[in-house]
């Protein structure tokens, strides 16, 4: 079942940025390195047009190194496009936003021409913290639930350097399925929009075939080359029931071996993990566009035509007509 998430809040932060971006010099994209794909909002991409845009590739301390640099690369390889990476919690890296973003926008500077800029991101991308890390005190209210913040602000992190900072957002349907996953599973998506037993086995299918020694070191799994062929299913179950997640009659307790997976790759108790390469993810893209392409085009041919108005009847009497 694919995941949908845009509570009305979203909605208007939507309107927010739109009334914003006239004014704005760079877009800053707060990122989830360990899925630097899914969290890109293509909503975003829509409204902020042609303007400089910085991707910062945010917990890159708990995605796969290797995985970040090749998301860099893919990123910056984009036109008007710059593209870093850093932990929101560190404070010397925090500080390369900025000359990031005087790079994108070197016309802009000074007090006659201060530098604008409008950061967004996914909710519980780490926004709010980097924030905090950037102007040395809590500017911003922090959580890891999605939708902590909901009001815009304006931060000065210098004389002619302007922040504006807005909620998290997602976008009104998320097409890509695989997407819809990682994003519930990285904690963006509220916990009423996903059943947290799908979220889960879509995890392992991600981890096993990528990171199978990492899922058998955590759980103690046994015969690691033997678990990309195994279903999902089955390794959490069997997770669960390393982890102790077995009821009466030694029936393992589904949704508590899910929960456990979904805490600990929250955690990166599992290790430095990225769920998706930049192949991985525009093969994704492209077929399920291409499936929601055809769901709307067999939409449209199974609506009711409208039917053509009637052409107005003559007169019966032909000589009332000329009265």
């Amino acid at each position: 079942m694919a995941i949908q998430w845009f509570p009305g809040h979203m909605n208007v932060t939507k309107k927010a940025i739109l009334e914003r971006i006239k004014d704005i010099d760079v877009v800053i994209e707060l990122l989830d390195a360990r899925l630097p794909g899914s969290s890109a909002n293509p909503m975003l991409a829509e409204m902020t047009g042609t303007r400089r845009k910085l991707k910062v590739l945010n917990k890159q301390d708990l995605a796969d190194p290797e995985q970040t640099e090749a998301w860099l690369a893919w990123y910056r390889a984009q036109s008007d496009t710059g593209a870093i990476a850093l932990d929101a919690g560190d404070t010397a890296p925090a500080q390369r936003l900025i000359a990031a973003c005087r790079e994108l926008a070197p016309h802009r500077g000074g007090m006659a021409k201060p530098l604008r800029v409008l950061i967004c991101g996914i909710p519980n991308v780490g926004k709010s913290t980097l924030l905090n890390t950037l102007v040395g005190k809590k500017a911003a209210k922090t959580g890891d639930e999605a939708g902590v913040t909901r009001i815009e602000q304006r931060i000065n992190l210098a004389s002619d350097f302007y922040l504006f900072d807005t909620p998290g957002m997602l976008w009104p349907k998320i097409v890509v399925e695989k997407s819809g996953y990682h994003l519930a599973g990285s904690g963006a998506v509220g916990r009423n929009a996903y059943d947290e037993e799908e979220v889960a086995l879509e995890l392992v299918n991600s981890l096993k075939g990528r990171y199978p020694q990492l899922l058998a070191a955590r759980y103690r799994l046994e015969d690691v080359d033997a678990l990309p062929g195994l279903h999902d299913d089955v390794i959490l179950t069997e997770i669960g029931r390393k982890r102790g997640a077995v009821m009466s009659g030694g029936r393992v307790n589904m949704q508590k071996a899910a929960e456990i997976i979904i805490n600990d790759f929250r955690s990166a108790i599992l290790g430095r993990i990225t769920l998706e390469t930049p192949a991985q993810f525009e093969a994704w893209r492209a077929a399920d566009e291409a499936a929601e392409a055809e769901r709307q085009l067999k939409k449209q041919l199974k609506a009711p035509r409208a039917k053509a108005p009637r052409a107005p009847r003559p007169p019966r009497n032909p000589e009332a007509a000329g009265q």
